[in-house]
Protein backbone atom coordinates (compact mmCIF):
# COMPACT_ATOMS: atom_id res chain seq x y z
CA UNK A 1 0.00 0.00 0.00
CA UNK A 2 1.10 3.58 -0.68
CA UNK A 3 -0.54 5.14 2.37
CA UNK A 4 2.05 6.75 4.66
CA UNK A 5 1.76 6.23 8.41
CA UNK A 6 2.46 8.55 11.34
CA UNK A 7 3.50 7.29 14.77
CA UNK A 8 2.80 9.32 17.93
CA UNK A 9 4.33 8.40 21.27
CA UNK A 10 1.76 8.40 24.06
CA UNK A 11 2.46 8.10 27.79
CA UNK A 12 0.80 8.93 31.06
CA UNK A 13 0.08 8.06 34.65
CA UNK A 14 -2.65 5.79 35.93
CA UNK A 15 -4.61 5.74 39.20
CA UNK A 16 -2.24 4.32 41.77
CA UNK A 17 0.77 4.44 39.42
CA UNK A 18 2.54 7.76 39.11
CA UNK A 19 5.64 8.86 37.27
CA UNK A 20 8.79 7.04 38.34
CA UNK A 21 11.62 8.82 40.08
CA UNK A 22 13.83 8.29 37.04
CA UNK A 23 11.19 10.00 34.90
CA UNK A 24 9.36 7.20 33.15
CA UNK A 25 5.60 7.03 32.96
CA UNK A 26 3.86 3.75 33.84
CA UNK A 27 1.71 3.77 30.71
CA UNK A 28 3.42 3.99 27.35
CA UNK A 29 2.54 3.24 23.78
CA UNK A 30 2.41 4.45 20.20
CA UNK A 31 -0.57 5.64 18.20
CA UNK A 32 -0.42 4.83 14.49
CA UNK A 33 -2.55 6.79 12.02
CA UNK A 34 -2.64 7.31 8.27
CA UNK A 35 -0.67 10.47 7.49
CA UNK A 36 -2.88 13.53 7.26
CA UNK A 37 -5.95 11.74 8.59
CA UNK A 38 -7.76 11.60 11.94
CA UNK A 39 -9.41 8.17 12.07
CA UNK A 40 -12.82 7.83 13.66
CA UNK A 41 -12.21 4.13 14.32
CA UNK A 42 -9.18 2.79 16.19
CA UNK A 43 -7.93 -0.44 17.69
CA UNK A 44 -6.13 -0.88 21.00
CA UNK A 45 -3.95 -3.85 21.87
CA UNK A 46 -2.38 -4.72 25.24
CA UNK A 47 -0.83 -7.78 26.87
CA UNK A 48 -0.12 -9.05 30.37
CA UNK A 49 3.55 -8.22 30.00
CA UNK A 50 4.71 -8.25 26.36
CA UNK A 51 5.51 -4.90 24.72
CA UNK A 52 2.71 -4.19 22.24
CA UNK A 53 3.68 -0.55 21.59
CA UNK A 54 4.85 -1.44 18.07
CA UNK A 55 2.53 -4.35 17.38
CA UNK A 56 2.97 -5.99 14.01
CA UNK A 57 -0.52 -4.96 12.88
CA UNK A 58 -0.13 -1.30 13.85
CA UNK A 59 1.27 0.07 10.57
CA UNK A 60 -0.85 -2.30 8.51
CA UNK A 61 -4.11 -1.16 10.09
CA UNK A 62 -3.14 2.50 9.81
CA UNK A 63 -2.41 1.96 6.11
CA UNK A 64 -6.00 0.76 5.82
CA UNK A 65 -7.42 3.86 7.48
CA UNK A 66 -7.85 2.51 11.03
CA UNK A 67 -5.99 4.00 13.97
CA UNK A 68 -4.00 1.65 16.18
CA UNK A 69 -2.84 2.25 19.75
CA UNK A 70 -0.20 -0.27 20.80
CA UNK A 71 -0.50 0.07 24.55
CA UNK A 72 1.53 -1.09 27.53
CA UNK A 73 0.23 -1.25 31.08
CA UNK A 74 2.39 -0.69 34.15
CA UNK A 75 3.21 -4.42 34.02
CA UNK A 76 5.17 -4.41 30.76
CA UNK A 77 8.09 -6.72 31.56
CA UNK A 78 6.83 -7.22 35.11
CA UNK A 79 4.35 -10.07 34.81
CA UNK A 80 5.37 -11.41 38.21
CA UNK A 81 3.83 -8.25 39.74
CA UNK A 82 0.62 -8.40 37.70
CA UNK A 83 -2.76 -7.69 39.23
CA UNK A 84 -5.81 -7.73 36.99
CA UNK A 85 -7.80 -4.78 38.30
CA UNK A 86 -4.81 -2.44 38.05
CA UNK A 87 -4.09 -3.59 34.49
CA UNK A 88 -7.71 -2.96 33.52
CA UNK A 89 -7.65 0.65 34.64
CA UNK A 90 -4.41 1.08 32.65
CA UNK A 91 -6.13 -0.24 29.53
CA UNK A 92 -9.05 2.05 30.35
CA UNK A 93 -6.67 5.02 30.30
CA UNK A 94 -5.71 4.06 26.74
CA UNK A 95 -9.32 3.69 25.64
CA UNK A 96 -10.17 7.05 27.22
CA UNK A 97 -7.22 8.68 25.46
CA UNK A 98 -8.48 7.40 22.12
CA UNK A 99 -11.97 8.76 22.78
CA UNK A 100 -11.05 12.07 24.39
CA UNK A 101 -7.69 13.02 22.87
CA UNK A 102 -7.49 11.23 19.54
CA UNK A 103 -11.12 11.99 18.65
CA UNK A 104 -12.09 8.38 17.98
CA UNK A 105 -15.78 7.45 17.91
CA UNK A 106 -15.40 3.68 18.12
CA UNK A 107 -12.71 1.54 19.76
CA UNK A 108 -12.03 -2.05 18.72
CA UNK A 109 -10.37 -4.18 21.39
CA UNK A 110 -7.66 -6.43 19.93
CA UNK A 111 -7.03 -9.51 22.06
CA UNK A 112 -3.87 -10.97 20.56
CA UNK A 113 -2.13 -14.04 21.96
CA UNK A 114 -2.14 -13.79 25.76
CA UNK A 115 -3.90 -10.45 25.40
CA UNK A 116 -7.07 -12.22 24.31
CA UNK A 117 -8.24 -12.98 27.83
CA UNK A 118 -6.95 -9.64 29.13
CA UNK A 119 -8.95 -7.57 26.65
CA UNK A 120 -12.00 -9.77 27.23
CA UNK A 121 -11.65 -9.09 30.96
CA UNK A 122 -11.45 -5.37 30.25
CA UNK A 123 -14.67 -5.35 28.26
CA UNK A 124 -16.39 -7.62 30.77
CA UNK A 125 -15.47 -5.32 33.64
CA UNK A 126 -16.65 -2.26 31.70
CA UNK A 127 -20.03 -3.89 31.03
CA UNK A 128 -20.65 -5.62 34.36
CA UNK A 129 -18.02 -4.96 37.04
CA UNK A 130 -17.07 -8.17 38.81
CA UNK A 131 -13.28 -8.27 39.06
CA UNK A 132 -12.05 -8.68 42.62
CA UNK A 133 -8.98 -6.85 43.92
CA UNK A 134 -5.85 -8.84 44.64
CA UNK A 135 -5.51 -10.49 48.04
CA UNK A 136 -5.20 -8.00 50.89
CA UNK A 137 -5.55 -5.07 48.49
CA UNK A 138 -8.14 -2.36 48.04
CA UNK A 139 -9.93 -2.17 44.67
CA UNK A 140 -7.99 -0.26 42.04
CA UNK A 141 -9.37 3.29 41.78
CA UNK A 142 -11.53 3.70 38.68
CA UNK A 143 -11.95 -0.02 38.01
CA UNK A 144 -15.73 0.37 37.95
CA UNK A 145 -15.63 3.34 35.57
CA UNK A 146 -14.26 1.85 32.35
CA UNK A 147 -15.36 2.61 28.79
CA UNK A 148 -16.43 -0.60 27.00
CA UNK A 149 -15.16 -1.52 23.58
CA UNK A 150 -17.34 -1.24 20.51
CA UNK A 151 -16.04 -4.50 19.01
CA UNK A 152 -13.70 -7.33 19.98
CA UNK A 153 -11.13 -9.17 17.87
CA UNK A 154 -9.48 -12.37 19.09
CA UNK A 155 -6.25 -13.01 17.18
CA UNK A 156 -4.24 -16.20 17.81
CA UNK A 157 -5.48 -15.96 21.38
CA UNK A 158 -5.11 -18.24 24.36
CA UNK A 159 -7.93 -19.09 26.75
CA UNK A 160 -6.27 -17.35 29.67
CA UNK A 161 -3.11 -17.48 31.75
CA UNK A 162 -4.17 -20.41 33.97
CA UNK A 163 -5.55 -22.34 31.01
CA UNK A 164 -2.61 -22.03 28.67
CA UNK A 165 -0.08 -22.73 31.42
CA UNK A 166 -1.98 -25.83 32.53
CA UNK A 167 -2.24 -27.08 28.94
CA UNK A 168 1.54 -26.71 28.65
CA UNK A 169 2.56 -28.01 32.09
CA UNK A 170 4.70 -31.13 32.14
CA UNK A 171 2.47 -33.55 34.02
CA UNK A 172 5.38 -35.86 34.84
CA UNK A 173 7.11 -33.42 37.22
CA UNK A 174 7.28 -35.00 40.67
CA UNK A 175 9.29 -32.34 42.54
CA UNK A 176 8.76 -28.63 41.88
CA UNK A 177 12.27 -27.91 43.13
CA UNK A 178 14.05 -30.43 40.89
CA UNK A 179 13.96 -29.92 37.13
CA UNK A 180 15.02 -33.55 36.56
CA UNK A 181 12.41 -35.28 38.77
CA UNK A 182 10.12 -37.23 36.42
CA UNK A 183 7.43 -39.91 36.54
CA UNK A 184 8.28 -42.09 33.51
CA UNK A 185 4.67 -43.26 33.18
CA UNK A 186 3.61 -39.66 32.51
CA UNK A 187 6.67 -38.55 30.57
CA UNK A 188 5.62 -37.04 27.25
CA UNK A 189 9.11 -37.63 25.90
CA UNK A 190 9.38 -41.26 26.94
CA UNK A 191 9.09 -43.23 23.67
CA UNK A 192 7.21 -45.99 25.49
CA UNK A 193 4.30 -43.56 25.91
CA UNK A 194 4.23 -42.33 22.31
CA UNK A 195 3.68 -40.58 20.04
CA UNK A 196 1.11 -41.38 18.99
CA UNK A 197 -0.43 -41.08 22.44
CA UNK A 198 -3.28 -43.36 23.40
CA UNK A 199 -6.58 -41.91 24.67
CA UNK A 200 -5.86 -43.56 28.03
CA UNK A 201 -2.46 -41.87 28.33
CA UNK A 202 -3.88 -38.50 27.28
CA UNK A 203 -6.66 -38.71 29.85
CA UNK A 204 -4.17 -39.47 32.63
CA UNK A 205 -1.80 -36.79 31.38
CA UNK A 206 -4.43 -34.03 31.19
CA UNK A 207 -5.75 -34.93 34.65
CA UNK A 208 -2.21 -34.81 36.05
CA UNK A 209 -1.63 -31.39 34.49
CA UNK A 210 -4.71 -30.02 36.26
CA UNK A 211 -3.65 -31.65 39.51
CA UNK A 212 -0.19 -30.10 39.20
CA UNK A 213 -1.76 -26.66 38.92
CA UNK A 214 -3.94 -27.37 41.96
CA UNK A 215 -0.94 -28.76 43.86
CA UNK A 216 1.02 -25.55 43.33
CA UNK A 217 -2.04 -23.54 44.38
CA UNK A 218 -2.40 -25.50 47.61
CA UNK A 219 1.27 -24.96 48.40
CA UNK A 220 1.12 -21.25 47.51
CA UNK A 221 -1.89 -20.67 49.78
CA UNK A 222 -0.27 -22.46 52.70
CA UNK A 223 3.10 -20.82 52.19
CA UNK A 224 1.56 -17.36 51.91
CA UNK A 225 -0.33 -17.92 55.14
CA UNK A 226 2.87 -19.09 56.84
CA UNK A 227 5.10 -16.21 55.77
CA UNK A 228 2.52 -13.47 56.32
CA UNK A 229 2.04 -14.71 59.87
CA UNK A 230 5.77 -14.07 60.30
CA UNK A 231 5.57 -10.56 58.86
CA UNK A 232 6.67 -11.24 55.28
CA UNK A 233 4.61 -10.09 52.29
CA UNK A 234 5.44 -12.44 49.42
CA UNK A 235 7.97 -14.92 48.08
CA UNK A 236 9.25 -15.55 44.56
CA UNK A 237 9.46 -19.04 43.08
CA UNK A 238 9.77 -20.68 39.71
CA UNK A 239 7.60 -23.15 37.80
CA UNK A 240 9.64 -25.73 35.90
CA UNK A 241 9.06 -27.50 32.58
CA UNK A 242 6.18 -25.65 30.95
CA UNK A 243 6.53 -26.69 27.29
CA UNK A 244 4.80 -30.05 27.37
CA UNK A 245 1.43 -29.90 25.67
CA UNK A 246 0.91 -33.26 23.90
CA UNK A 247 -0.16 -31.33 20.80
CA UNK A 248 3.37 -29.92 20.62
CA UNK A 249 4.71 -33.45 20.26
CA UNK A 250 2.03 -35.46 18.46
CA UNK A 251 0.86 -33.82 15.20
CA UNK A 252 -2.06 -36.26 14.91
CA UNK A 253 -3.73 -34.44 17.82
CA UNK A 254 -5.78 -31.59 16.38
CA UNK A 255 -4.11 -31.76 12.97
CA UNK A 256 -3.13 -28.41 11.46
CA UNK A 257 -0.37 -26.92 9.34
CA UNK A 258 1.94 -26.49 12.37
CA UNK A 259 5.44 -27.93 12.43
CA UNK A 260 5.59 -31.20 14.39
CA UNK A 261 7.61 -31.38 17.58
CA UNK A 262 7.97 -27.64 18.04
CA UNK A 263 6.74 -24.92 20.38
CA UNK A 264 7.33 -21.18 20.51
CA UNK A 265 10.87 -21.72 21.81
CA UNK A 266 11.87 -24.30 19.20
CA UNK A 267 12.09 -28.09 19.60
CA UNK A 268 9.64 -29.01 22.34
CA UNK A 269 11.73 -31.37 24.46
CA UNK A 270 14.73 -29.02 24.52
CA UNK A 271 12.52 -26.04 25.39
CA UNK A 272 10.85 -28.00 28.16
CA UNK A 273 14.22 -28.68 29.78
CA UNK A 274 15.62 -25.20 29.20
CA UNK A 275 14.50 -23.67 32.49
CA UNK A 276 12.68 -20.89 30.63
CA UNK A 277 8.96 -20.71 30.07
CA UNK A 278 5.70 -19.04 31.00
CA UNK A 279 5.15 -18.81 34.72
CA UNK A 280 8.86 -19.28 35.22
CA UNK A 281 9.12 -16.09 37.25
CA UNK A 282 6.28 -15.78 39.72
CA UNK A 283 5.48 -15.24 43.39
CA UNK A 284 2.98 -16.70 45.82
CA UNK A 285 0.55 -13.82 45.31
CA UNK A 286 1.16 -13.64 41.59
CA UNK A 287 0.49 -17.36 41.17
CA UNK A 288 -2.86 -17.01 42.92
CA UNK A 289 -3.72 -13.81 41.01
CA UNK A 290 -2.68 -15.00 37.57
CA UNK A 291 -1.88 -18.67 37.12
CA UNK A 292 -4.10 -20.65 39.49
CA UNK A 293 -7.03 -22.49 37.91
CA UNK A 294 -8.93 -22.11 41.17
CA UNK A 295 -8.29 -18.47 42.00
CA UNK A 296 -7.19 -16.50 38.94
CA UNK A 297 -9.61 -14.15 37.19
CA UNK A 298 -7.41 -14.21 34.08
CA UNK A 299 -9.50 -16.89 32.36
CA UNK A 300 -11.18 -15.85 29.13
CA UNK A 301 -14.45 -17.78 29.03
CA UNK A 302 -16.28 -16.08 31.93
CA UNK A 303 -15.39 -12.69 30.46
CA UNK A 304 -16.23 -13.64 26.88
CA UNK A 305 -19.72 -14.50 28.09
CA UNK A 306 -20.25 -10.75 28.49
CA UNK A 307 -18.96 -9.82 25.03
CA UNK A 308 -22.13 -8.94 23.12
CA UNK A 309 -20.53 -6.43 20.73
CA UNK A 310 -19.47 -7.60 17.24
CA UNK A 311 -16.64 -10.11 17.56
CA UNK A 312 -14.11 -11.66 15.19
CA UNK A 313 -12.02 -14.76 16.00
CA UNK A 314 -8.95 -15.41 13.85
CA UNK A 315 -7.10 -18.70 14.14
CA UNK A 316 -3.66 -19.21 12.51
CA UNK A 317 -3.51 -22.67 10.99
CA UNK A 318 0.21 -23.15 11.69
CA UNK A 319 0.31 -22.05 15.32
CA UNK A 320 2.41 -24.28 17.60
CA UNK A 321 0.85 -23.01 20.84
CA UNK A 322 -2.75 -22.11 20.00
CA UNK A 323 -4.79 -24.92 18.52
CA UNK A 324 -8.09 -25.22 16.62
CA UNK A 325 -10.03 -26.24 19.73
CA UNK A 326 -8.85 -23.07 21.51
CA UNK A 327 -10.32 -20.88 18.78
CA UNK A 328 -13.50 -22.96 18.85
CA UNK A 329 -13.89 -22.52 22.60
CA UNK A 330 -13.29 -18.79 22.36
CA UNK A 331 -15.83 -18.45 19.57
CA UNK A 332 -18.38 -20.54 21.48
CA UNK A 333 -17.89 -18.51 24.67
CA UNK A 334 -18.50 -15.14 23.01
CA UNK A 335 -22.09 -14.08 23.67
CA UNK A 336 -22.47 -11.81 20.64
CA UNK A 337 -24.96 -12.71 17.94
CA UNK A 338 -22.61 -11.01 15.47
CA UNK A 339 -19.49 -13.15 15.62
CA UNK A 340 -17.26 -14.53 12.91
CA UNK A 341 -14.50 -17.12 13.02
CA UNK A 342 -11.94 -17.46 10.25
CA UNK A 343 -8.81 -19.59 9.86
CA UNK A 344 -5.85 -18.04 8.08
CA UNK A 345 -2.49 -19.40 7.00
CA UNK A 346 0.29 -18.49 9.38
CA UNK A 347 2.28 -19.20 12.50
CA UNK A 348 1.52 -17.57 15.85
CA UNK A 349 2.84 -14.16 14.75
CA UNK A 350 2.00 -14.60 11.06
CA UNK A 351 5.66 -14.29 10.15
CA UNK A 352 5.13 -17.09 7.64
CA UNK A 353 4.02 -17.54 4.91
CA UNK A 354 4.91 -14.43 2.94
CA UNK A 355 2.07 -11.94 3.01
CA UNK A 356 0.33 -13.55 6.00
CA UNK A 357 0.22 -10.33 8.00
CA UNK A 358 -1.24 -8.37 5.11
CA UNK A 359 -3.93 -11.02 4.81
CA UNK A 360 -4.79 -10.64 8.49
CA UNK A 361 -4.93 -6.85 8.16
CA UNK A 362 -7.13 -7.10 5.09
CA UNK A 363 -9.58 -9.39 6.85
CA UNK A 364 -9.72 -7.30 10.03
CA UNK A 365 -10.09 -4.02 8.13
CA UNK A 366 -12.87 -5.41 5.93
CA UNK A 367 -14.69 -6.80 8.98
CA UNK A 368 -14.44 -3.48 10.84
CA UNK A 369 -15.55 -1.40 7.86
CA UNK A 370 -18.56 -3.64 7.28
CA UNK A 371 -19.74 -2.82 10.80
CA UNK A 372 -18.53 0.77 11.08
CA UNK A 373 -18.92 2.36 7.63
CA UNK A 374 -17.36 5.60 8.83
CA UNK A 375 -14.03 3.75 8.90
CA UNK A 376 -14.13 3.44 5.11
Amino acid sequence: MNQQVDKQFVSGISPGAGRAGAGGYPLQGNYFTPTGQRPRIAMIAAHYQIDFSEHYLADLMAERGIGFLGWNTRFRGYEWQFTLDQALIDIGSGVRWLKEEAGVDHVVLLGNSGGGSLMAAYHSQAIEPSVRPARDAAPAPGVEDLIPGDAYVSLAAHLGRPDVLTDWLDASVTDENDITATDPDLDLFNPQNGPPFSPEFLARYRAAQVERNHRITRWARAELERITALGCADQPFTVLRTWADPRMVDPTLEPSQRAAGRCYRGPTEAANKSGQGIGGQTTLRNWLNMWSLEESQCRAEPHLAKVTVPALVINPDGDTGVFPSDAARINDAIASTDKTRIDLPGDHYFLEPTGARDKVADEVAAWIKARFPEAS
